[in-house]
């Protein structure tokens, strides 16, 4: 089964060719094609933040944004969030 991001892309490649399709019918001419690489960026405010949370060692400095790590490889200290 596709996953929820294949999913995504696909119903936002398919909104995308309908509105692109909708304005070539109505405005008549191929330079509407042109706005079809552009669609995705209008709607690129409406997602959620999937940033990773940055992870410091309070004692070394060390930084982490991979999840795994709860402590600091190098002195073993809990990493906190940044």
């Amino acid at each position: 089964m596709a996953g929820s991001r294949t999913l995504t892309a696909l119903v936002g490649l398919a909104v995308s060719v309908a509105i692109t399709v909708a304005l070539w019918w109505y405005f008549d001419t191929l330079l509407v094609f042109l706005f079809l690489p552009f669609v995705p960026i209008l709607f690129r405010g409406f997602g959620g933040d999937d940033s990773p949370v940055a992870q410091e060692c309070p004692h070394c400095g060390f930084q982490s944004t991979v999840e795994a790590y709860d402590y600091c490889p190098r002195d073993g200290s809990r990493l906190e969030p940044k």
